[in-house]
């Protein structure tokens, strides 16, 4: 029973990540973007509210996920 309930969470848990990360802007526009972009990187930008709440939810849903990857490969094994 634990084990299909930690599978299950795994899933929505990997679901929650594929959408937050396609959720995120591009930071570069293709070519133009390559050779423009490097000075932004240079000076530094801010990011935006929502960029930066994304970036916030993208690194706990990374972190909740590799956790619970190794917990089911223990809990399987």
């Amino acid at each position: 029973m634990v084990e299909v309930l930690l599978k299950v969470l795994l899933v929505l848990v990997s679901l929650a990540l594929i959408a937050v990360v396609l959720l995120q802007p591009g930071k570069s526009a293709g070519l133009s973007g390559a050779i423009a972009g490097g000075a932004e990187q240079m000076i530094g930008t801010r990011a935006k509210g929502y960029e930066r709440v994304l970036e916030r939810v993208t690194k706990y849903v990374a972190i909740a996920f590799l956790l619970l990857s190794f917990i089911v490969a223990y809990v399987v094994q």
